[in-house]
Parts: C-alpha cells; structure tokens; sequence
C-alpha cells in the first residue's frame, strides 16, 4: 500500500476538514478500478506547528517509519513512501523540500508561495498547486493605489523571507507611486518571547501612515503575539498577505481586524463534485471515520462514542456537548474551504494520484487566481497618505527629493483647470470654455458684444441716436417749411437738403454697430459710414467753393461768373463722393469685413466682433475722409473773413475743425481698446462728428429761421450787398 502523507495543521477544524476531504477523495479514488488497479492509498497526518524543526523531524519520522527515528533508515513494513503533500506555509515547506530532495521524493504544497521555491535546480521535486507569491506583491501595490493609499507603512520579519518580501513589495509600490513612510523588522524569536516594544507601537502609532502592510515569516506564535499588538492600535488598518490571510486568527478573530483591514486571500471556489458531497456527508454514513467524528463534536458539540475524547474536547475546549442523531448537516456554514486551501488539498491529492497512475513524477502546479476579501463590515474606506490630498482644482508640487508622495498644493494657473484629485498637471480649458471659480472643470465661455439690452453704454448711446435723429429730422423739416428764405437759398439749399439727410443717415447707421454682429452687418458697417461721411464732407466743400466763386464772381467782367450754378456743386459732391464708393466697393471685394470671435483678448470671455478684413482698406477710407475735411477746412479758413450775414465759410470752419478733432482723437482711442469698447469709442466718433456738422451748420440758420426772421429777408440782404446765388 503506496502513503500520500499530508502535513497540515491540526487539531484546528479547518485543516481536519482539509485531511477528511483528502481521506473522502482517497476513498473515491480506490474505488475507481481505472485509477491505480490493484493499489490502495493510504496517508499519514503530521502537524507541523508551522515550525520547521517540526516538520524537518515529521519528515524523517515519515521516512524512517513507527519507532526511532533514523536519519537513512527506513523501518517500515508495510507501504511504500509515493510522495508528500504540503505544506502550507513556505517557512516550513522550504526546509521538508531540502530534506526530502535529497531523497528524491515527490512532495505538493498546496500553499506555499515563496519564490526560491520556483528554482528547478534546488527543488527539482517540489511541486505546487498556487503561483509563487510575487502575484501577491503585484496584488498589494495596485490595492493600495485603488484605495489612494500612498503612504503606508512594513512590519516585515527580520529573516531572508522578510527581508525579501520588503524588497520586492517595494520595488512594486514604487511602481504604482505608493511611499514607504517606515519599516519596522523584527527577530522572531524576540518577539515571540517579550513583550511588544513600546518603541515599535510609538513608531505605528505617531506615523501619519494609516495603513501598514504586514510580510515575512508566519508562524502560529508569531500570529498571536501579533495580535496582541493589533489590540494596541485601534486607529491603523491592516493589510495582510495569503498566508496570514488563510491563519486562524484572522479568521476565527476577525472583530480584532480593525477599520476595515484587507487581507489577500486564495480563490477558495470548490469543485461541483466536493460541492455536492458537502451538501450530502452525513456522519451516520461515515460512522468509522474519527476525523469526520472530531469535526461533528467542533461544530456541532455532538458528543462521540468515545467518551476519552468527549472529556478531551469538554476540557481543553469548553464545550457542553449533546447526544446527536449524525444526521445533522450545516458543512456549508462551516465551510470546508474555511481557509481557502481545502479544494488546493485536494488538488494536490488528483495530481499526485494522476501521477503516480502514469508513473510520471513531473508534475504540473496550477496557478489560481487571487481575490481580495474585506475583513469586516466597516464601510469608511480609512486614508493613509503623507501629506492630504490636492483637491480638484489644484496641482501637486514636489518639496521633498527623498519621498516623492509628500507635497504641497498650488492653485491651477490662469486658464488652466484639473478635475481630479492629487493632479500631476493642471490642463488647459478648450479656447471656447474657461475654468470656473474653483478652477475643477471648464464652463463655456460668456459672449461678448455691445447689446442693446444689456449694456448700458449700448442703451445710452441709443438713446442720444434717436434724440440726434429727430433733432436732425426737425432741422431738415424746418428747411423745407423755409426753403424759400434767402438764408435757405444761400449757398445752395440742395446741397443743405443733401447734407442733412447724410447726417441723418449718418446717427442711423449707428444700430449697424450695435447687437450681435454678423457678416451682413459687419459688411455694411464700416462702408455705410465712410460713404456717408464722404457725401457729408464733399457737400462741405461744394458750400466752401460756392462761397469762393460767388465773391470773385461779383468783379466786373469775372471769368468766375459762369461757374455759378448747380452744376459745379454737383459734379464737386458727386466726384468727391465716387472716389469714396470705389475704395469701399475695392475693399468689400477684395477683402470683406467678416465675424470674428475673439477668445484671446479677455482669456474669460469670448468677443464677437467684426473685422475689417483690410486695414489698409479702412485706413485707406479714413485717410480720404482727413483729405476731404483738410481741404475744405483750409478752404473755409481762407474767407472766413467775408461778409458774414449769410457766409458759412466760417461755421464749416469750425464744423471742419471739431469733424477732424473728433477723428484724429478716435484713432488712438480706437487702437487702445479692445472688444465691445472699441465700438462704443466708433459709435461716440460717428455721432460726435455728425452732430458737430449739424450743430456748427445749420444751428446759426435756424436760430435765424425761427428768433430772429427780421434777418432772413431780401431786404436786409440787399442792405448789406450780399450775393445770393440760387
């Protein structure tokens, strides 16, 4: 009869369920006729006390067989050694694989991880049902980083697995961006034999690192001990690997788990068929079996047959137990995969079994995937950084060169905005949005114009529009009602007509530049008013000529005399005013004003505005108009002095010297604003040169129109010889 001897850790009920599972599926395999023909299985049970002087003396007392142990030696006389199976925890697993490699015998762990392990040369007969436990260090850093916990803290055993495991964990959170804030190594067996340094508790407790990953070595002493020292820290969260996650006291203590520590633990997912035994063992079908007798009187306090062993449990255990029918079942609460290793055991028992049947000892491990399991029910998720986190809005900035996890917060730059937190770099907002108050996100950007409705400059220039224009209307009606005075008719009344219309149309044109623009309006705006203007100046300087001409002309024999008329006017406003329609005819075609958003004047806001498409073209405009005004200032200027009772050479004069005072102050103001106010200085220049034309001209005549008609007559005329041409 060939032995698979097992080692788990006994008389804890999770591994005499680990060794009744591997007996049931003993039993099932012997039955199987197709599986090892002729040969039974059978197993040995050791506890290893997760010490490994232990385990090293079961396992040369599996080797040398009942009695004495015997290094080389083996007394047995029945059976024959196929193999072991475990053990759990590579602290004792490494030193039964050296014992028995030098045997050459088989042996299966169903727990441990250790790398060096995974070393064919020096374990060339070491096998495994699980991944070695870098996975795990990979698992622990992304843990701690989905958390955000960047500040953490090592409690590692001073050994070769302790120092090992530090280093590799950290090499991975370094990795993920995670600081170690301490490490605290401790010797074993001074830990286990003193009590818990006030030194290592001052070192936890005065840490702003909430979390602390635990590694190295375990063994049940430690694990107690450990726990005594959990009682001292209340406030930390704990972070634990497979193999303290699968020992007792995190399971049978969890309470002692404090704020909500984590523990990575194996997939404990058991096969259909061990499913459906579980459901279906029953301990009046199983009345022989001591191991499954023991788990009855654990769980269920069912008193055994054998009274040695009610009075061994009752006394070590406390336990009051009662008489039971066996047929109680409840092993779905119990669990036999309480600590994640039950389906590995059995695992471990089909590989070996499988081998054997092809007599091929080259096993294959199979690797199982890890899960992360919340300790207890606690709901706050704890934080462990060095320095608090940079809100939404913010950005890290690195002061110190040792930790790259500790750091201070600055507010994101103009323009810029982050909507996470601990943010690396603040990002730019698209040119249409801007960061809002607390620069976490980007909120479109508010549109600009000069509106009617909203503004109050745009009302108020509104307002003085409308008045001009019926003012305007007012004095044309009055020089219609009076068209035929003398004052009326003195320097040509068609062109007074012409002129007041323009100026009219000159204050309208303004609500071209007010509201949204839009490229009809932007098209019109620019070329209406410098069109208009030209009319308006070249009307000026036909009155100017007309004025000359009239006085030369009352001479004797004056070749001036067949000037006067209104031909000369005419063709004076007519030509002056075409040069004007050309250039804007040139600019519209050749480069047209358009609708332009302006998102990089005001960083906050975006401005709809028009651009002249040419600024040569609208200087261009400009200049012509300043041509047009010099000449009939200078010409006004020159016979200002002439009898003045119906003389407007010196009222152009002046209206001249106000239009050209008003555009040559616009331009500076118009090159130093910007937006909507860049508008308002257009507007203010258009109705102060319109209303200085209407004011300087046409105010003297309608103040004679209407206060003093004495003056507006033939005879008073004739009594200061003045030349009316009609």
């Amino acid at each position: 009869m060939s032995h698979i001897v097992s080692l788990p850790k006994i008389p804890t009920s999770s591994k005499l369920s680990q060794v009744f599972i591997s007996n049931i599926r003993l039993h099932e395999l012997n039955k199987d006729s197709k599986i090892l023909p002729n040969i039974t299985l059978g197993y040995h049970a050791y506890d290893s006390c997760s010490n490994g002087l232990k385990a090293v003396k079961s396992v040369l007392q599996i080797l040398s067989g009942p009695g004495k142990t015997i290094p080389n030696y083996s007394c047995s006389k029945e059976g024959q050694l196929a193999g072991v199976i475990g053990n759990h925890y590579s602290t004792t697993t490494i030193p039964i694989a050296q014992t028995l490699g030098i045997y050459k015998y088989t042996q299966i762990s169903y727990g441990a991880t250790n790398y060096l392990l995974s070393d064919r040369d020096t374990y060339p007969a070491f096998f495994r049902t699980m991944q070695n436990d870098h996975i795990n260090y990979s698992v622990i850093s992304k843990l701690l980083k989905y958390f955000g916990w960047t500040w953490v803290g090592l409690f590692a055993s001073d050994d070769d697995m302790g120092e090992e495991e530090t280093q590799i964990l950290t090499n991975n959170m370094l990795r993920e961006g995670i600081c170690v804030a301490f490490t605290i190594k401790v010797d074993i067996p001074t830990f286990i034999s003193k009590p818990v340094s006030q030194k290592i508790i001052n070192t936890i407790t005065k840490s702003t690192a909430q979390v602390i990953v635990i590694t190295g070595s375990l063994s049940v002493y430690v694990a107690f001990r450990f726990q005594i020292m959990m009682t001292l820290l209340q406030s930390k969260t704990f972070i634990f690997g497979p193999i303290w996650a699968s020992h007792q006291f995190t399971l049978y203590n969890k309470p002692l788990l404090l704020n909500g520590s984590l523990a990575i633990e194996y997939n404990t997912k058991n096969s259909l068929e061990l499913d459906d035994f579980i459901r279906n063992v029953h301990l009046s079908n199983y009345p022989n079996d001591m191991l499954l007798d023991d788990l009855w009187i654990y769980h269920f306090k069912c008193s055994s047959r054998i009274p040695r062993k009610n009075i061994f449990f009752e006394t070590h255990f406390y336990f009051k137990l009662h008489n039971c029918t066996g047929e109680k079942n409840d092993l779905n609460h119990v669990q036999f995969s309480f600590d994640g290793l039950t389906s590995h055991v059995t695992q471990a028992v089909n590989v070996m079994a499988d081998g054997l049947h092809k007599m091929d000892l080259s096993l294959k491990a199979h690797s199982h995937e890890k899960k992360i399991q919340i300790m207890n029910n606690k709901h706050q998720i704890p934080i462990s950084q060095c320095t608090d986190s940079c809100p939404p809005g913010s950005r890290k900035i690195h002061t110190s060169s040792i930790h790259t996890c500790c750091y201070d917060c600055v507010q994101c730059s103009e323009g810029e905005f982050s909507n996470v937190s601990d943010s690396e770099n603040c990002k730019k907002c698209p040119d249409n949005e801007w960061p809002n108050n607390r620069k976490d996100q980007c909120i479109p950007k508010q549109v600009d114009f000069l509106s009617i409705s909203k503004d109050l400059i745009a009302m108020v220039l509104t307002v003085i529009t409308i008045l001009l224009c019926i003012l305007a209307a007012i004095v044309l009606g009055i020089f219609i009602s009076h068209q035929d005075t003398p004052i009326v008719r003195a320097n040509n009344k068609n062109l007074s007509f012409i002129l007041l219309a323009t100026i009219i149309l000159s204050f309208l044109c303004v609500f071209l530049f007010l509201g949204r623009p839009v490229d009809i309006t932007c098209m019109l705006r620019q070329a209406s008013f410098g069109v208009l203007f030209a009319i308006a100046v070249s009307s000026l300087l036909a009155k100017t000529i007309i004025v000359c001409i009239a006085f030369k002309a009352t001479k004797p024999s004056s070749k001036w005399k067949k000037w006067i008329g209104v031909k000369l006017p005419n063709f004076t406003v007519i030509l002056c005013s075409s040069v004007q329609v050309m250039l804007c005819v040139i600019w519209l075609v050749v480069s047209t004003p358009f609708q332009q958003f302006d998102m990089q004047s005001f960083p906050e806001k975006i401005i709809i505005q028009c651009n002249v498409g040419s600024v040569i073209a609208f200087y261009s405009v400009l200049s012509y108009l300043g041509i047009l005004a010099a000449i009939s200032f200078i010409l006004a200027f020159m016979v200002r002095t002439l009898p003045d009772s119906f003389n407007e050479a010196k009222y152009i004069t002046f209206s001249m010297l106000v239009f050209c005072s008003v555009w040559i102050a616009m331009i500076p103001a118009y090159l130093s604003t910007k937006g909507k106010d860049t508008v308002a200085v257009e507007i203010f220049a258009i109705l102060a040169s319109s209303a200085g034309l209407l004011g300087c001209i046409f105010s003297p005549k309608c103040y004679i129109i209407l206060l003093r008609p004495d003056l507006n007559s033939k005879t008073h005329l004739l009594h200061l010889n003045r030349c009316i041409p009609t």
